[in-house]
Parts: C-alpha cells; sequence; structure tokens
C-alpha cells in the first residue's frame, strides 16, 4: 500500500548551506516548506578543530544570512574577518593588495567552516513554523506533472509540491531525475585542503600566490592558524598527498614563498577534484536548481557558495514577489535570467584566471605583472575589483543588499 502523499508549496532537495538558505527565507515569506537532506552534519563543538572545508564569505552573503536571522549563530560558533587580501604571481613581479580601510569598510569578509553555516542555517529552521526537514533522506523517483511534482524518497515516503528545488551539489540527483541537461568542465586539477601553523601571523590577510599549476591560498582563522587550498595537477596532488609531514611542510613553506615563514605544524590533509559546470537550462515547469546543482565554478577566487547564496536570495525574492503559482515556467524564468548570466560569466572569469596563470608562453609573466601593477596603481579600478569581491557591486537581490550597499 502506497504512503499516504504529503504535500507542501514547496520541497527543496538539498539542506546544505544554499539549500537551508532558501528553506528560511521560503519560510519566512509565509511558505509551507520540505527540506529533503541526505547527510546531516556531524555535532558541532566549541572545543574541537577546525573543519577542512571553509569558505570566504562576502558582504553580500552577510547580508542574507543576516536578514535571515542565521549570522549571529555562525558569529556565536566562529567565524574570522579577513581585512586584506593579497594575491602575487609566482613567474612575475606582478603584486596587489587590497585593504577593507582604502572602502572604509570594517573587513572584506569573513573566512567560516561550512558546518558552522550549516549548523546556523539549521538551528534557525527548527525556530520557523511551515517547514519540515526529512533527513538523512534521499530522493528515489520524481514524477512532474501539469500542477505538482511529487517525490518518493528512500524510506518510502511520499511528498507533494508546486515547486521542487534542486539544491543537492554538482551530481544533483534533481537535475538527473527531471532530465535537465548538465555540461562538465574537467579542469585536471585536484584542491588539497588542510589547517596549518606558520611562523609569522596571517594579520587577518587572505593570502594567494598563483603557481603554474595552479593557485595556492592561505585563509586566516581565530586561532592564529590558516586553512590552505592548494589547487595542483591531479598528479601533484596526488604525490603531496603521500609525503610525510615534514617532507610536506617544507614543499608547501616554499610553494608559499616562505611569505609567512615556516609552516611549523600542519592537519591531516584532504583532496576534491575540481570540475565545472553549468545546468541547461536551469528551470522547467516545476522544478528549479540553485547553487552547486545549477553551476559549480574553480574555487581560486571563492566565489562558489557566494554565487549560491545570490540564487537562493534571487529565487526567495522571485517568488515572494508573485500571486502566482511557485512552479509556473513564466514564473521561474524570471530567477534564471537574472542569475545565469552573472554565474557564467564568473566560471569563465575563474577559468581565464587559471589559463592565464598556468601558460608556459614566455612574454605572459610579464604581461600579468606588469598588468597587476597597473591595477594596484589606478585606484578607481583597483576600487570597483574589491568591490566585486566584496560582492556589493552592481545589481543584487534585495534579501543581500542594505540600503549603505544599495548608495554605492
Amino acid at each position: 500500500m502506497a504512503a499516504q502523499l504529503r504535500e507542501f508549496d514547496i520541497v527543496i532537495v538539498g539542506g546544505g548551506m544554499v539549500g537551508a538558505a532558501l528553506a528560511v527565507a521560503l519560510a519566512l515569506a509565509g511558505r509551507n516548506v520540505a527540506v529533503v537532506e541526505a547527510r546531516l552534519p556531524d555535532a558541532w563543538q566549541v572545543d574541537e578543530d577546525y573543519d577542512l572545508r571553509v569558505s570566504a564569505i562576502n558582504r553580500a552573503s552577510q547580508n542574507l544570512l543576516s536578514r535571515l536571522g542565521v549570522w549571529p549563530g555562525i558569529v556565536s560558533r566562529r567565524a574570522n574577518p579577513y581585512r586584506r587580501m593579497v594575491v602575487w604571481d609566482a613567474r612575475s613581479t606582478g603584486e596587489i593588495a587590497f585593504d577593507a580601510v582604502e572602502l572604509g569598510e570594517p573587513d572584506l569578509g569573513h573566512i567560516v567552516e561550512n558546518r558552522v553555516i550549516q549548523h546556523a542555517l539549521l538551528e534557525r529552521l527548527a525556530q520557523l513554523d511551515g517547514v519540515q526537514l526529512f533527513a538523512p533522506q534521499s530522493v528515489e523517483t520524481l514524477e512532474i506533472g501539469p500542477q505538482t511534482a511529487q517525490l518518493t524518497l528512500s524510506d518510502g515516503t511520499r511528498l507533494g509540491a508546486r515547486l521542487v528545488v534542486g539544491a543537492d551539489g554538482a551530481r544533483s540527483r534533481v537535475c538527473e531525475l527531471a532530465g535537465m541537461r548538465r555540461s562538465v568542465r574537467k579542469y585536471g586539477q585536484t584542491a588539497l585542503v588542510a589547517t596549518v601553523a606558520t611562523d609569522a601571523s596571517h594579520a587577518d590577510t587572505a593570502w594567494q600566490r598563483f603557481l603554474p599549476t595552479g593557485p595556492l591560498a592561505f585563509l586566516p582563522l581565530g586561532d592564529g592558524r590558516s586553512s590552505i587550498v592548494w589547487s595542483a595537477t591531479t598528479a601533484q596532488a596526488e604525490r603531496l598527498l603521500g609525503l610525510d609531514d615534514d617532507a610536506f611542510r617544507a614543499e608547501l613553506s616554499r610553494a608559499f614563498d616562505l611569505r609567512l615563514g615556516c609552516v611549523t605544524a600542519c592537519s591531516e590533509r584532504a583532496a576534491f577534484a575540481l570540475i565545472g559546470g553549468q545546468a541547461y537550462p536551469y528551470v522547467q515547469p516545476r522544478v528549479a536548481l540553485i547553487g552547486d546543482a545549477a553551476h559549480s565554478i574553480h574555487p581560486l577566487a571563492g566565489q562558489g557558495v557566494n554565487l549560491g547564496f545570490m540564487d537562493a536570495a534571487e529565487l526567495a525574492g522571485v517568488l515572494a514577489a508573485t500571486g502566482r503559482d511557485p512552479g509556473a515556467l513564466a514564473v521561474l524564468r524570471r530567477y534564471e535570467r537574472a542569475r545565469r548570466g552573472e554565474n557564467e560569466a564568473v566560471m569563465r572569469l575563474m577559468e581565464s584566471f587559471r589559463v592565464l596563470f598556468g601558460s608556459g608562453l614566455p612574454m605572459l609573466p610579464w604581461l600579468r605583472g606588469r598588468g597587476m601593477r597597473l591595477v594596484g596603481g589606478l585606484t578607481p579600478v583597483k576600487r570597483q575589483v574589491m568591490l566585486h569581491a566584496l560582492g556589493t557591486a552592481g545589481q543584487r537581490p534585495e534579501l543581500a543588499t542594505t540600503p549603505l550597499d544599495q548608495t554605492r
């Protein structure tokens, strides 16, 4: 006997950072929402070590999380502001530094563990009426009808909704079951992550060096250590993972040009393949994709989760502004038109940087160095670059803005 159908306005598949943010926004707007999540995060304790996966949360994303009532829960756990960014090229004299003081801002963003963000979002969801979490559960079937969509979960639970949102990552089950196409770009790179201590203080600065094999970033944590993201060729990453701790620390120190002195301690290391892609389309009747389910990009500028949060803010705003059926294609296309162009532009820009700094053409190091020095010396251009990094340049979803942002 089939399980009874449980009906909601909207079902969000994926309760990670982006999916949970959308759920909070929709619940605050009075929607009846179900969230399906395959794996809940491990419990978080204040005295445990930093998680290996962190995100650089820009001001636009902070605005969104603040307006959703989530930012206090993040800060009460741990989040470290970074006030400067320094970027330099390993094969030229090019270097550029950005400082929040130049914008009259307290910081340029915050480094936050992904698990901290997800915990704070799930905590906020538990405070709201109109949201039900189904976890740990996965989606087995998806049937899309003219008026509703129906899902069957791994335990046999049946859910019905006028709109299903896929926020379930780059290997989205919703995208697959809905028959939506996705391009895949294999970068031939692997990102190695770890937490490290160094001789010198990180000075609340996000550091990034462009190496021939990929960028190496040191992101400042609140206890004085740094979270590293080392994007390398797959072969190099495998070799680095196989080194003993002393050899790895020595090679990491050299790769980072001893900018913070020697690496004196290192946590366990982990690695994940870097793959980009875009879904085509983002929407169809009764279905919308957000975050990595819709697009995934190279992490060299740390923009992935920020783009996902902007997707959530835009879709929530579109649905709040209409009294029409939330699963109607005409409604969902407003969201896609607002987000696809920016997401594709950022993806191609990140790919261009990767090629520019990874190319072995003889003249390129000189041109890169000259270009970085030129941008650093042109105050209006440098200011615009910083505003884009801060997430306050150009048009943003209303939920991700403040009155001050709108005057810039």
